[in-house]
C-alpha cells in the first residue's frame, strides 16, 4: 500500500485506520452481528457519512486490507523484472500474505469470519474480484503467451492457494505444495 505523503492524505489514512481498528475491536468484543455501523462511528468519533466515505459496507470494515491485497497480487505480475518467471513471483507474494494472515492474534478474526454468513459471502465475492484483477494483469502481460482461459484459471488457483494455505496446519508448507501444482498447470497451459 502506498504511504500517503501530503498532510490531508495522511489524515484521511489515519481516520480510515482508526475506523477499521475500532470496528475490529468492537466486532471481536461483542460479536460481528451485535455491532452496527452507528456503534462503530460513535466509538471511532466520526460521522456515519465519514465511515461510509472510507468503507462501502459493514463487511468491508473487516477486510480493510482488501484493496492492498488485490494491488499486491497484480503488482507481482506487472512489476516483476523482464523475463522473471511469473509463478515464483506470485508464490513469493502469496507466502508474504499468508505469513501476515497467520500471524499471532489473527485466529479470532478468521473464526469471526467463519461464523458469519455475511462475512463468508463477502470474502467469496472479494476472492472472485481478486482473481479477475489478477487474470486481467496476466492477460495484459506481453511476456506471457498463455490464453485468457489459462490466465483466468491460474489466477483462481492463486487466490484459492492463499485461502487453503491460510487454513493449513503448516501454512508455508501448504503454499509450497500448492504452488508446485500451479507451476505444473502453468507449464502445461
Amino acid at each position: 500500500m502506498t504511504v500517503p505523503t501530503g498532510r490531508r492524505e495522511r489524515k484521511k489514512a489515519a481516520t480510515r485506520q482508526k475506523i477499521a481498528d475500532t470496528a475490529l475491536r468492537l466486532f471481536l468484543e461483542r460479536g460481528y452481528d451485535a455491532v452496527g455501523i452507528r456503534d462503530v462511528a460513535a466509538e471511532a468519533d466520526v460521522a456515519v457519512t465519514t465511515l461510509f466515505s472510507h468503507f462501502a459496507s459493514k463487511e468491508a470494515l473487516v477486510f480493510e486490507q482488501d484493496d492492498n491485497f488485490e494491488q499486491r497480487l497484480t503488482q507481482a505480475v506487472t512489476n516483476r523484472a523482464p523475463h522473471e518467471p511469473l509463478i515464483p513471483a506470485l508464490r513469493h507474494e502469496i507466502q508474504a500474505m499468508v505469513r501476515h494472515c497467520t500471524a499471532d492474534g489473527t485466529a479470532p478474526i478468521y473464526r469471526m469470519i467463519d461464523e458469519s454468513r455475511a462475512l463468508r459471502e463477502y470474502e467469496e465475492s472479494m476472492r472472485l474480484r481478486h482473481a479477475e484483477s489478477l487474470a486481467t494483469a496476466l492477460v495484459a502481460d506481453p511476456d506471457l503467451s498463455q490464453s485468457a482461459t489459462a490466465c483466468r484459471t491460474i489466477a483462481r488457483f492463486v487466490i484459492v492457494a492463499f485461502s487453503l494455505a491460510r487454513e493449513a496446519p503448516d501454512p508455508q508448507a501448504a503454499v509450497d505444495e500448492i504452488f508446485q501444482m500451479i507451476e505444473a498447470a502453468w507449464e502445461v497451459a
